[in-house]
């Protein structure tokens, strides 16, 4: 279906067959993940399951989600060699650096997850089979892969807090050496996702008490926040440029920390309600 000529017979090798009979698989519904919740969460308001289907994909898009995979290949090719490994372990353990690694860590397998054992053996036997002149990137990137994983695996920082590989992380060399662009992965994700998006969606609708989703937010902000027309603001609060988004909070408080312009009230729970 995928690569199929339609001028020309097309019989796809078995180890592309079985290697998206076991993606489709994994990556099956899997508990009440971002997606899926997302799915309950449109369909709570009577949405249709095409609306419901088409919102879990845009949750399941995000690089924390559906998108890891993409991001693992990403970073990958970004470190380039197995010999650059200890500067992006360093950087992933310094908080002050934007970089993660990608493809650790998983929300409910703390201990490692079993879907990632799966897919790391089916990344090593569809690689073996590719043609020499089709592998050789990919050869890298598993090497890559495979370095990187038992680097941090022997790490005291990855160990403490139970960052090992998860499903994403061989999943993208798997997808890319079936000639899958990254940009498709995700795509993949929601075929073998969207049969559970749809049980989940025909449970919440069946159900006989039925109510539109309504999560509970905590305010943890600031305390009293004062409005001041834009006609009593001083400039600089507006147009001052800053690096810092708190150089503009920490202003707006200052000015109005003894306005009384607002009407505080402590609700039961100790947190303030605002009234303007």
């Amino acid at each position: 279906m995928l690569f199929k000529n339609p001028c020309e017979p097309y019989a796809p090798p078995k180890s592309f067959v079985d290697a998206m009979d076991l993606l489709l698989l994994l990556h099956a519904d899997h508990e009440q993940n971002a997606s899926t919740s997302t799915v309950r969460i449109a369909g709570s308001s009577d949405a249709n399951p095409f609306a419901c289907v088409a919102a879990g994909i845009a949750s399941l898009w995000g690089a924390s989600h559906g998108g890891a995979n993409e991001a693992v290949i990403n970073m990958l090719v970004e470190i380039g060699t197995v010999e650059n490994i200890p500067t992006f372990i360093s950087k992933a353990k310094n908080k002050k650096d934007p970089f993660r690694l990608m493809g650790f860590g998983h929300r409910v397998y703390k201990n490692f997850d079993p879907r990632a054992i799966q897919m790391k053996k089916m990344c090593h036997t569809v690689l073996s089979q590719l043609p020499p002149e089709n592998a050789e990137g990919l050869v890298n990137l598993l090497a890559i892969a495979t370095a990187l994983e038992e680097t941090a695996l022997k790490d005291p920082y990855f160990q403490q807090r139970k960052l090992f590989p998860n499903v994403d992380f061989y999943s993208g060399i798997t997808l890319t050496a079936m000639g899958i662009p990254p940009e498709m992965f995700t795509v993949i994700f929601a075929v073998g996702r969207s049969a559970g998006w749809i049980a989940q969606w025909k449970e919440s609708i069946d159900e006989p008490v039925r109510k539109i989703y309504r999560p509970r937010q905590l305010y943890t902000g600031l305390p009293m926040r004062v409005y001041q027309p834009m006609s009593e603001r001083d400039e600089r609060d507006t147009c001052e440029s800053s690096d810092d988004p708190k150089h503009f909070t920490d202003a707006f408080v200052k000015q109005r920390s003894n306005s009384s312009s607002a009407v505080r009230r402590q609700s039961v729970s100790g947190e303030w309600d605002l009234f303007f």
